[in-house]
């Protein structure tokens, strides 16, 4: 079985920093693009930043100059450095990741999400 495992969340201060880290384990061949997603209540999830296998990112334009995403393939894990917090980007932060397995021989691609970390930014 595969699962995404996200940590990191929190409470934190205007101007203040976190760090989520998600963690993909289980029988994985191989992770595609890896990404960050929030959802704010009311409102739709929307795409925070992405990381391909290669490590090209992109960004909303929300959060372009605060945010970083990176990763460490040895590790199976993905990271989001979120720094100059606004109380705006409070939300569920879920991780998705393109999971490359091996089913009968055949690969196969999940497209995995974690269970998601509440990130509450006080004004």
């Amino acid at each position: 079985q595969v699962q995404l495992v996200e940590s990191g969340g929190g409470l934190v201060q205007a101007g203040g920093s976190l760090r989520l880290s998600c963690a993909a384990s289980g029988s994985i061949f191989s992770i595609n693009a890896m990404g960050w997603y929030r959802q704010a209540p009311g409102k739709q999830r929307e795409l925070v930043a992405r990381i391909t296998s290669g490590g090209s990112t992109n960004y909303a334009d929300s959060v372009k100059g605060r945010f970083t995403i990176s990763r460490d393939n040895a590790k199976n894990t993905v990271y989001l450095q979120m720094n100059s917090l606004k109380p705006e980007d409070t939300a569920v932060y879920y991780c998705n990741a393109g999971l490359v397995i091996y089913i009968l021989g055949a690969s196969k691609t999940l497209d995995a999400w974690g269970q998601g970390t509440l990130v509450t930014v006080s004004s």
